[in-house]
């Protein structure tokens, strides 16, 4: 059993690149294809590309960035010749009127007139003024019809530039979104395989355990037989080994339902059989090199790195080492040196998103202000109108400027136009609209900045959060697996009494119940660590580097 446990050390990932973060490893290692039959080999860097590329939640996720292209190429369509057709056909059945007047004038034959034309004098006739109320009038034909070309090109908008620019930058935060979400997916794989391969591991101990037990209830039957033994201690070894089996059966579905959470998490469908390639003794590493890293002393020494069992501080200002935090490149100096070395906020794909969102929002208000600015367009227009009191079918005869009813007798019904120009459009007065709007815009960047501090302070407390669970959990492994060695000892010395007839049967069972106890604990402390490692890793922004 001794050895058993040194050959089972846990497999503890280095604070640096990991299996599940390694770019080499994880973009080489081939993708796993389910096979035509049997089970599908995964190991944990196929599992976390598996998850990434195939995740029903990441696949969803993606879905925004096409969705930000998308919108870029909708602004840039603003920015590029409009043009459309037009054409449309009415029938005026009741012709709208319009009151129209103008004056009217009429000859008038005086007395006079009359006598000056029988004595035979030339005379000019004087006309009159006619009063008439405006009369209506029905203006056009009561079918008619137009077709028209329209072109306009923007020349100068502020706000399309300006949006061009946001849109890009909006992209550029549907992918960091994503690589948010692929982290969290690396995360949630990771400790799903780990918790898989501790069950198994812890499975099959159970089983050498159901098998050691069954050797040493039939020697203690065949010792009974031969009386040397009371039936006593056969039927506690019985009632042992009886609560064995119902552990190892628990453990069996556990590991059943470990190997469901992880083909969920991978986004793999839950009849695909699945076998997993790695072991907790594949990656082995020096537990102490990874304190060191940590800049922790072991379980046993106790104390710091230096043995003197200091809390780590922060240089103060003037010291050397002293860095004042401020500015997206700022370093955490509220760990030891060692912690230091590496960790910069940048590294954080939070942080790295909330400069995204600030970039955002200074666009948003620039955008906000363009809207002062005027706008000029390009226009042309070019079409064809025509009329008929006919019907439609004298309409659709499209009879041009060549038409006549007779020489000199034009009997045209379409009739062409067109225009170009510029439009320029200032805006003067809009009801104070624009001014509020860049208050609400300027208080929204005011927002991010300062959530950058909280955001600080947060990153922070997960980085000494994660770091100070990692060390415990180091700690709780090497005595649980001190205790672990101890316990087999017990255990074994206690059989080998009992078989030799110095020892009691309740003794045995004591042991191994001790024994079995040991083991869980050992195997809790070790998914504590590979958990806390995680969480280690993803606090200091080292989990999964690929996805960067």
């Amino acid at each position: 059993m001794k050895n058993f446990v040194a050959g089972t050390l846990l497999a503890l990932l280095p604070l640096g690149p990991t299996l599940a973060q390694q770019p080499t490893a994880a973009s080489q290692a081939p993708l796993p294809t389910a096979p035509a039959s049997g089970p599908l080999a995964l190991s944990l860097s196929q599992a976390v590309r598996y998850a990434v590329q195939n995740k029903p939640s990441l696949l969803a996720t993606r879905l925004a960035e096409q969705t930000a292209a998308a919108r870029i190429g909708e602004i840039k369509a603003q920015g590029l010749p409009q043009v459309n057709i037009g054409a449309n056909v009415a029938d005026n059945f009741k012709l709208q009127q319009a009151l129209v007047s103008f004056p009217l004038s009429q000859t008038v034959l005086t007395q006079r007139d009359l006598t000056a034309a029988q004595t035979g004098t030339s005379q000019v006739l004087g006309t009159q003024l006619l009063e008439l109320p405006p009369q209506p009038f029905a203006f056009g034909l009561q079918y008619a019809g137009n077709s028209s070309a329209s072109v306009s090109q923007l020349l100068f908008d502020g706000s399309y530039f300006l949006g061009l620019k946001a849109a890009k930058t909006y992209q550029e935060l549907a992918k960091k979104q994503t690589q948010q979400a692929e982290i969290d997916v690396v995360e949630q794989v990771s400790k799903a395989y780990y918790s898989t391969l501790v069950a198994r591991a812890r499975l099959a101990l159970l089983s050498r355990n159901v098998s050691r037990l069954d050797t040493l209830l039939y020697q203690t039957n065949q010792t009974f037989k031969a009386g040397f033994a009371e039936k006593l201690d056969v039927d506690r070894l019985r009632v042992q080994r009886n609560n064995l089996v119902v552990e190892q059966q628990k453990a069996q579905r556990l590991t059943e339902l470990s190997v469901a959470l992880l083909k969920f998490q991978m986004g793999l469908p839950q009849l695909q059989p699945v076998q997993l390639t790695d072991s907790l003794g594949a990656a082995v590493v020096d537990a102490d090199a990874l304190r060191r890293r940590l800049g922790v002393a072991s379980f046993a020494n106790g104390g710091g790195v230096d043995g003197l069992g200091s809390v780590p501080t922060a240089p103060a200002p003037g010291v050397a080492g002293y860095q004042p935090r401020a500015g997206a490149t700022a370093t955490n100096n509220g760990q030891p040196a060692q912690a230091q070395a590496a960790f910069n906020y940048n590294n954080r794909i939070e942080f790295s998103t909330l400069e995204t969102q600030q970039a955002l929002a200074g666009l948003d208000l620039a955008n906000r202000r363009t809207g002062a600015y005027p706008t000029l367009r390009l226009t042309a227009a070019y079409g064809f109108s025509g009329s008929s009191a006919k019907g439609l079918g004298d309409l659709f005869a499209f009879r041009g400027p060549n038409s006549f009813v007779s020489p000199g007798v034009s009997n045209q019904n379409w009739f062409g136009f067109g225009n170009v120009g510029l439009a320029l459009n200032i805006p003067v007065f809009d009801g104070f609209r624009r001014k509020y709007q860049v208050q609400q815009a300027r208080i929204q960047q005011q927002t991010i900045e300062r959530g950058f501090e909280t955001l600080r302070q947060s990153i922070d407390l997960q980085d000494a959060q994660s770091r100070t669970t990692l060390v415990n959990a180091l700690d709780v492994l090497d005595n649980q697996r001190a205790n672990l060695d101890l316990a087999a000892d017990v255990a074994r010395v206690t059989r080998i009494k009992f078989q030799a007839g110095v020892g009691s049967n309740l003794e045995v069972i004591t042991a191994e119940t001790s024994l079995r106890e040991a083991q869980t604990n050992y195997y809790a402390a070790i998914y504590d660590v590979l958990v806390a490692k995680v969480d280690r890793d993803k606090a200091t922004g080292e989990l999964y580097s690929q996805a960067k």
